[in-house]
């Protein structure tokens, strides 16, 4: 229950949500195609991807020096699932 709620906290931002509903509909992408996205500093999406993945809900994979993101499948059924 407790990761649940976590999850629905780190949704609760609006540009966490679009974080969110922008990696739906893709694999994964880089931290630089996100700040294109979003349209804030580096700093401001460090910390919410950093709320994301704490979460659970996002799952970070760090190739060189990028940061590559995507949706954990896991976490995302358990919500569904929760919510059914």
């Amino acid at each position: 229950m407790n990761q649940i709620v976590n999850i629905c906290k780190a949704l609760s931002d609006e540009t966490r949500f679009l974080i969110v509903s922008k990696l739906k509909n893709v694999n994964e992408l880089c931290a630089c195609k996100l700040l294109e996205i979003v349209e804030c500093n580096q700093s401001t999406l460090s910390h919410h991807m950093k709320i994301l993945v704490d979460s659970g809900l996002v799952v970070a994979r760090k190739e060189w020096k990028w940061v590559h993101y995507s949706l954990s499948k896991e976490k995302i059924n358990e919500l569904i699932n929760f919510f059914k």
